[in-house]
This record gives C-alpha cells, structure tokens and sequence, in this order.
C-alpha cells in the first residue's frame, strides 16, 4: 500500500512540475488552501510520525501509510487548485479494494458534507483509541502522546474542511478541465502531441417545413378550440344506420383497427464492459486469532462454530456471517458483531462491550455476565440474557424489531420490546423525551 501510494504522489507531483505551476515555496503560486493544509502538515501530523517512529513497529509504518496518503492529498489539492472539476463519472470509480483503507484521505469524495464524515470517523478512531488509553494511562506515556497526535491531525483536518472545503473539494474556475491524461502521466513527452481530433460534425437540420406544418396544426387546433361552444357546429350527424347497436351489420365488416400508442417501457440498459465493475470473487471462510483478536468472517450455514481457547484480553470481531452459529467459551473481552444475517451467539462472559452494527435477525445469548450490549443500524435483534445479567445495559440506535428476553423460575424466558417510538417536547428549559406507548 506504501509503495502505491508513493506512486500515487510521484504521478501528481508530475502535474505540478513546470513553470508557473507549483512554485518554488510554500507562498509563491500555491492556493491559499493549499498553505493552510501544508500547516496541518507541519503542525499535528509531523508530531504523529515524530511519536509513531519512536513508537516503532506497526505503529510506525501505519504512519507511514498515513503520512504516504496524506502527501499524496496535497498533490491533488493542488492540481485542484489549477484545474477545473472535471465529470463526475471520472470520479464515480470505486472498485479498488483499498479504497476503503484510508478515509482520512478522501473526505474530498464525501460532497457535500465532507465535515461530518470526518467528524464521524474520529468518532470510530476514538473506540480503539481509548482501549489504548485505558491500557497504557499509566504504564506508558509514549503511548498516550501518541493517541492525543493521531486524534490531534482529525480535529486539525475538520477545522481545515470548515473553513476551505465545506461541501468539497474546491476546484479551480478559470484553469483547464482535470482529465485522466493530466492526472496520471507516465512519463514526460518526448516530443509533440498529436492534435486533439476534431469536434463532431453539427447535427443534421430538421426539414424546415416539418416544423412549419407542426406551427399551422397547432394554431389551427387552439383556433378549434377558442370557439368555445360553437365547435360542435362543425361535427357531423351519425345517423341510424351508421350506430352499431341499430345496425348489427356494421359489426361484421372487417377493417383497419387503430391501436393506440405503446405503453411506456423502460430503455434497457446498455452492457458494461468495464472490467473493474464486475463483482468481486467471493471471500473466504476464517476462524482464526490474529494476535489478540478471533476473526470470524463470511462463514454461511455453519452451525457449529465454536471458539474456545480464549483470554481476557481478546477481542472477537463477526463478519458477514449468513445462517450460522458461534459459540464462545470462556472470558473475553469484547464481542462486535459487523453485517451479520440469521446469526445466532453465545457466549459466557465478557468484560467489554457486545457490539452489534449493520445485521439482521441475529440472537445473542448471555451464559454468564456482560455490563453493556450495544445494538446499532440492526433489524431484529433477540436478547437472551442470564439471572446473572440483568444488571446489563442495553444501548441502541437506528435499530428496530428488538427485543429483550428474561429467564423465569421454570427456566423459561419472557420477551420484552425494547421501545422504538419516542414522544419529545419542549418544557421551556430543555427537550423532554419520553416512551411512546401503544394503546389498544
């Protein structure tokens, strides 16, 4: 991914080289938005790749990843700032496979709201940051400082969006338009270029008397139709013998049927030779530990899987998983369950959270305790928890179809709904919601 992306600058630092492009400093013939991200550059995230190699290690070249993408950033805003947007379409492909990898670097994507997108992906790096903080607060300091740089750069970077870039990327309106060429040459040219091929040929004019019949019928008809009442001076008397019903005659003699105009149908659309949008070949199955996390991904109709060599500091990380059951043994930390359909969990202890994101119908059963199961983006969820975890809270979001089940004496469960429909009012100092209840 490094050496991509360092690939990646070397080809837009190409568009930039030449007179009266880039400039020979930081002020001279660079974009007032393109000073101000070179101070992000300098301030927040030259002390994150400071801390990060003292750090060493993956911490290291994940800042190095971050610096490569973010140098890469700066190449494009500054051919932004020289160029005119191009076509959205151009933009439109997102097939690569490490697209994803990098969302700090392609707020410039996420128009016309890039601030919060920003806003929202610290709020996700802060789940893992703060594991980091709780573990290290007083062991190592290091490791702190790291956290306070890394989520230093993310604030820095919303103020920067805010105030240059707040519904994108802004591109520039007087030079050429941006095109792929431009973007991504291969080498410089040895000699002249062709000349660009030229315009297509006019369109044909219609027949000018098509167009002069089409005026006289239509004034001719608004004419018709400005005689009001008089208008039916002009139709024809259908006598007897010309009715059907008194003639039956009539309808045995065969003639031109007039249909009327077709149904609209919908054009259909045109095949897509494009390589990079065929679908992606299928994932494979893992149940594996990666260091302290237990990967379990795109298992389908597997009803017994079962993960029970763990540790309290071990985490579980479900994904896509379709018509399965996992079971977990023993005390773990935490359990997130991510784009997960008909799965069905059961574990015995954990120490952290049970985090349940993007699913449908999934049930999640306590053997043992759990201090908090978050339920978020989820349709239907069923709950099944134990006698010793009825202290547990429960926290959801955008989720619908829940519910809650409780052990009885006979060993049993009793199902509660958690509430999706809220009443809020305004009680002169502040916003009241409450539970809506359902009569009937």
């Amino acid at each position: 991914l490094v050496e991509r992306l360092e690939k990646a600058v070397e080809r837009l630092e190409t568009v930039c080289q030449g007179p009266g492009m880039c400039g020979d400093g930081p002020s001279k013939g660079v974009a007032q938005y393109v000073q101000a991200f070179d101070a992000v550059l300098a301030g927040p995230v030259a002390e994150y790749i400071k801390i990060s190699k003292e750090v060493g290690g993956d911490v290291q070249k994940h800042a190095e990843m971050v610096h490569a993408g973010l140098m890469s950033e700066r190449a494009l805003l500054v051919m932004a700032s020289q160029h005119q947007q191009p076509a959205e379409v151009s933009l439109g492909n997102r097939s690569s496979e490490t697209f994803c990898s990098m969302p700090m670097c392609s707020f410039f994507l996420q128009a016309p709201k890039p601030g919060p997108y920003v806003k929202e992906m610290t709020d996700a790096a802060m789940f893992y940051t703060n594991r980091i903080l709780k573990e290290y607060k007083d062991v190592d300091k290091k490791q702190v400082d790291w956290v306070k740089a890394y989520l230093s750069i993310w604030t820095e970077l919303q103020a920067y969006i805010k105030e240059y870039h707040t519904t994108g990327l802004t591109w520039s309106k007087t030079g050429p338009v941006a095109t792929e060429g431009a973007k991504s040459p291969s080498a410089p040219p040895a000699g002249a270029a062709p000349p660009p091929p030229g315009p297509p040929p006019p369109p044909a004019p219609a027949p000018a008397s098509s167009s002069t019949d089409d005026s006289a019928s239509r004034s001719a008809l608004f004419a018709q139709i400005n005689r009001g009442e008089g208008i039916t001076s002009g139709l024809r008397h259908v006598s007897d013998d010309m009715k059907t019903h008194k003639n039956p005659a009539l309808k045995n003699q065969g003639g031109p049927v007039r249909s009327g105009p077709k149904p609209f149908t919908a054009p259909k659309p045109a095949c897509n030779a494009n390589p990079s949008q065929k679908s992606s070949p299928k994932a494979p199955a893992l149940l594996e530990l990666e260091g302290k996390k237990w990967r379990v991904e795109n298992q389908e109709n597997a009803t017994n899987l079962v993960i029970s060599d763990t540790e309290l500091k071990q985490v579980a990380y479900v994904f896509k998983c379709t018509n399965s059951t996992l079971q977990i043994k023993g005390k773990i930390n935490s359990i997130t369950l991510d784009n997960c359909k008909k799965l069905g969990l059961v574990f015995d202890d954990v120490v952290g959270i049970v985090e349940i994101i993007n699913s449908r119908d999934v049930k999640v059963q306590v053997m043992g305790k759990v201090p908090t199961i978050s339920i978020n983006k989820t349709d239907g969820c069923h709950v099944y928890l134990s006698k010793n975890s009825l202290d547990c809270e429960i926290v959801s979001a955008k989720s619908s179809e829940m519910n809650v089940l409780i052990p009885t004496e006979g060993g049993d469960f009793t199902e509660f709904p958690v509430p999706e429909q809220f009443k809020t009012v305004w009680n002169g100092q502040k916003l009241v919601t409450t539970v809506t209840e359902i009569a009937g």
